[in-house]
């Protein structure tokens, strides 16, 4: 019998991965890493103790805040939007959880990401709404070859059937989609908790014209449309720059401007998990769609991301993830935009 490690968050997804792969004869071992003070892991436990399975309980508070809540508010400072779930699954989920794996003698490690395993390599799930494969570039080779993903194939209202079937008490349970630490003030609350913050003046960047005050240049980043406050004009006003320097915030009119598009990029920290050849496709954020790009080595080793025809807000801190069709080839985090 193979035994997996199953990291369990207390939310619907890795309670059916659980149970997916109890069904299918692993020995599971369930595993919840106490990554804030407030954090609730009771659901967890539930569903491991109606499963029948092993529930154990990971504190990583102290090295959840160093790795990932004080490099959050680092990069804030500096004026970065980082991405703190794709560290989180580095250096965390992935890293320490790996770790749990030789503790335990296990043969896997498993969650509840969507996302394609095959042959060693890493692809996009059938569902493409709800697909992670962007958020898990970093992982290892070695990493990859001892992951499991059983919900590769679902979409989410399957795996929401198949927790009823299996009658987990999550089954109705409402997906988290905030970042985990914020809390419930929400991102702005948060930061204003943790970072000292000046306002500024708001530019409008082709007429200098100045069009109201800023709270900090933290709360914002490049795109941003809403929360503004700048009366009568702010829907069609965007962000486009910000001078730390200085401490303002520029914008600029219209969804279309050239102001909210860039050509180039530098990537750093860079990940592959294949050959990644001078043309392939990109995402440089989540939700947005396949961009083709021209990538080539510099001699620091970062890659210089070309994209000819424009793309949008593409912003420092942020995950650039490479793809040939479904395979996810890696990535990195952009370091400068052009």
């Amino acid at each position: 019998m193979k035994k997996v490690v199953v990291g369990m968050s207390g939310g619907v997804d890795s309670a059916v991965t659980a149970a997916l792969l109890k069904k299918e004869g692993y020995q599971v071992i369930g595993l919840t890493m106490l990554l804030n003070d407030d954090f609730e892991y009771g659901d967890a436990k539930r569903v491991c103790d109606d499963l029948g399975i092993e529930f154990h309980l990971l504190d990583l508070r102290d090295k959840f805040k160093e790795i990932i809540k004080d490099r959050f508010l680092n990069d804030y400072k500096k004026g970065i939007t980082p991405n703190p779930c794709v560290l989180c699954n580095k250096y965390i989920k992935f890293g320490l959880m790996y770790d749990e794996l030789l503790k335990y003698g296990a043969d896997y490690i498993a969650t509840g990401h969507y996302a394609l395993i095959k042959n060693g390599k890493l692809f996009k799930a059938d569902d493409k709404n709800k697909d992670q494969s962007y958020f898990i570039y970093n992982l290892t080779k070695e990493q990859l070859g001892k992951v499991i993903f059983p919900l590769a194939n679902y979409t989410k209202d399957d795996v929401r059937k198949l927790a009823s079937e299996f009658n987990l008490t999550v089954a109705q349970k409402k997906e988290s989609t905030d970042v985990c630490f914020i809390g419930r003030g929400g991102f702005k609350e948060y930061v204003k908790n943790n970072i000292e913050s000046s306002s500024g003046d708001i530019v409008d960047i082709n007429t200098g014209e100045v069009l109201g005050k800023h709270k900090g240049l933290m709360y914002y980043t490049i795109g941003q449309r809403r929360g503004l406050n700048i009366g009568g004009t702010e829907n069609r006003l965007f962000v486009c720059k910000k001078d730390l320097d200085n401490n303002i915030l520029y914008v600029a009119m219209g969804d279309e401007n050239d102001y909210l598009l860039s050509y180039e990029c530098i990537v750093e920290d860079v990940n592959l998990l294949d050959e990644l050849p001078s043309e392939c496709m990109a995402k440089f954020r989540y939700r947005q769609a396949d961009n083709k790009v021209f990538v080539s080595k510099m001699e620091d080793g970062n890659l210089l991301v070309k994209y000819p025809e424009g793309v949008k807000a593409v912003t420092p801190g942020q995950a650039c993830v490479f793809y040939n069709g479904d395979e996810c080839l890696g990535g990195g985090i952009i370091k400068e935009v052009r």
